[in-house]
């Protein structure tokens, strides 16, 4: 999903440019404004699980590779301002000082990661864990598909823009984009939901997103139980 130099025109990268820029600057203010002790080292370990998994590309047709993402997984752990900063340092790490993602397509690949992949997911995930039972089970169902859908809503993403700098047809692009990463969409949710199952168990105060309303489904089965 990494899209290189020369594959967008200028309206294209411009106009994703100014969008990531200032879906960066409100991070940066919300990072600054909630970011507490308990969260720093989080983010760090975050952002390196995510830089290691991202650097496992392959080439895709249409002129572009697939690979894991990870925004999700920031959102749920963190938030979505949050995951979208670590998704802009990963993605500037490996721009700068490993040549993957060109330079002027940096503001389409935060875009395409950082904003749908994490912010515009993270708020659909809000949505159906709104109107799912508050247990764990639940929980871990959204999760799932929300790691899967944030990869298949950035490959869209990465395709139209694709499309419309002229690189290739929408046809194209987006069959060939949408194919592998749904595929890879699974893979990605088998492992955010396994390492966000791994983490309830022992800590769930560190994610965010799991409120104190939620309960073990043990409980449920206990109470229907009783009654």
């Amino acid at each position: 999903m990494h899209i290189p130099d020369g594959f967008l025109n200028t309206n294209i990268a411009l106009t994703t440019t100014a969008i990531s820029a200032a879906a960066i600057s409100y991070s940066l203010k919300e990072a600054n404004d909630k970011l507490g002790e308990k969260q720093v080292p989080l983010v760090g370990i975050t952002a390196a699980f995510i830089f290691a998994a991202q650097m496992l590309n392959f080439p895709v047709a249409g002129g572009t590779s697939g690979h894991f993402l990870g925004a999700a997984l920031a959102a749920i752990f963190l938030g979505p301002w949050i995951s979208c900063l670590i998704l802009t340092v990963v993605l500037g790490v490996q721009c700068l000082g490993f040549a993957d993602g060109g330079l002027t397509a940096l503001g389409a690949n935060v875009f395409n990661m950082g904003i749908m992949g994490g912010i515009v997911s993270y708020y659909i995930f809000i949505a159906i864990k709104s109107v799912l039972p508050k247990t764990k089970s639940s929980f871990l169902v959204a999760v799932s598909f929300i790691s899967w859908f944030s990869v298949v809503l950035g490959s869209i993403a990465c395709a139209f823009q694709l499309a419309l700098s002229g690189t290739a047809p929408l046809a194209i692009t987006l069959t060939a984009m949408v194919s592998v990463h749904f595929f890879i969409g699974i893979g990605e949710a088998i492992i955010t939901t396994t390492v966000v199952g791994l983490v309830l168990n022992v800590r769930p105060d560190l994610i965010s997103t799991y409120g104190s309303k939620y309960i073990d489904d043990s409980l449920v089965g206990g109470l229907r139980h009783e009654n």
